[in-house]
């Protein structure tokens, strides 16, 4: 999945969500590729069923299916490297 998003070389981070603990649905920010988006959210989702860890982050991100911008790209693919920080971690 790193590989698919291109994030295999991304800097792995200690948690899935910054300390603010929040999305907002600011119209103001740039539009980003709806499909990319979704794709990367499904696949999320489909992590969410063995990593509990995510769940709350991964729901955040799936709000905003509709109209995702930069932010909240920026939000998945941070979900991704904490993913790639957490490989080794089991249930």
């Amino acid at each position: 999945m790193l590989k698919k998003f291109g994030t295999d070389d991304a800097k792995e981070i200690s948690t899935p969500m910054g300390t603010n603990g929040t999305l907002d649905s600011d119209t103001s920010g740039n539009m980003v590729d709806q499909k990319l988006y979704w794709s990367m959210i499904g696949s999320l989702l489909y992590v969410t069923a063995s990593r509990p860890d995510v769940i709350f982050s991964v729901c955040m991100c799936a709000r905003f299916q509709a109209s995702p911008i930069e932010s909240h790209l920026k939000a998945t693919k941070r979900i991704l490297s904490y993913l790639k920080h957490t490989q080794i971690v089991g249930l």
